[in-house]
């Protein structure tokens, strides 16, 4: 199986999620490229999904139009949702056209998420590439808000170009801390972009970490991701310890439909975070 043979309990839901969505009332959205807007939603009335874990996804439902998977990159305790979405078909089309006081459905939290509290104690890689990011900034968050029990932390993100860059007052702030490194880097830029032009990886040689200490978080596109955790195994940093985030087309988010199956597994319900070590053979097979 591609999933971890003895996962975390705390990992396992004890109670599936509601299949209904939940109606929730869109607060904001905000522009950050032009295909790409984040939504902050809250609950519109008592009820409210649990709060998910960094790593997991909700099914967003445009009402009239349809569901579709989308990563949490922000819960608070209070129930407040973030998610950022990509316009590529139909739903997140209707999802990215969504203004303040309209409403949306959610349902989850669904999958398994980033195993943070094995990452103590040792150095941190977060690796992002394009819409990469948004998945992976609550575990960002989670380790700096506890930041006294992880060694050197490095968090290399890649876009396109810079204005594919999602989140970008934020990366500033991030870069300003002395207790993280954060590198940003794009695949091609004008004369105006004075940072770094390149792919993810090709920041890899930079990073500073104890390879054998060393727990890596990729997510962003599969060749993005494969490269990636082959270059840190490169380093040394032991296979069973480079987590990444799979995507694949998730309709129902429990198991059952079938969309999401990758190899004997599917991403919805095994994933969709994932050790390497599980998922090399697989990743190696066109068309899996």
């Amino acid at each position: 199986m591609l999933a971890d043979p003895s996962p975390p309990a705390a990992a396992i839901d004890p109670e599936p999620p509601p299949l209904a969505p939940i109606p929730y009332v869109v607060r904001s959205v905000t522009t950050e490229t032009p295909d790409t807007v984040t939504l902050t939603i809250r609950p519109s009335a008592t009820r409210r999904i649990a709060t998910p874990r960094p790593g997991q996804f909700n099914m967003l439902y445009a009402f009239g139009v349809g569901e579709s998977a989308i990563s949490v990159s922000r819960a608070t305790p209070e129930g407040e949702l973030v998610h950022t979405v990509r316009r590529v078909g139909k739903v997140t089309n209707a999802l990215a056209a969504l203004t303040p006081g309209d409403t949306v459905g959610v349902r989850g939290p669904y999958g398994r998420g980033w195993p943070i509290a094995e990452a103590r104690g040792g150095d941190v890689v977060v690796i992002a590439g394009g819409l990469g990011l948004p998945p992976l900034r609550p575990a960002v968050y989670a380790i700096l808000s506890q930041r006294e029990s992880f060694g050197r932390v490095e968090v290399i993100y890649g876009a396109r170009s810079p204005k594919d860059l999602v989140y970008y007052d934020e990366i500033q702030t991030w870069r300003r801390r002395t207790d993280v490194r954060f590198q940003t880097t794009v695949d091609a830029a004008g004369r105006d972009w004075y940072g770094d032009v390149g792919v993810v990886t090709t920041r890899l040689p930079d990073a500073r970490f104890d390879p054998p200490k060393t727990t890596a978080f990729v997510c962003g596109p599969e060749i993005m991701m494969t490269l990636s955790a082959k270059a840190l195994a490169d380093r040394g940093v032991p296979r069973d310890r480079i987590w990444v985030s799979m995507e694949r087309n998730m309709k129902c988010a429990i198991g059952l439909c079938g969309h999401c199956q990758f190899g004997p597994s599917f991403v919805c319900r095994d994933g969709p975070v994932l050790r390497f070590s599980a998922l090399e053979p697989f990743l190696a097979v066109k068309e899996v």
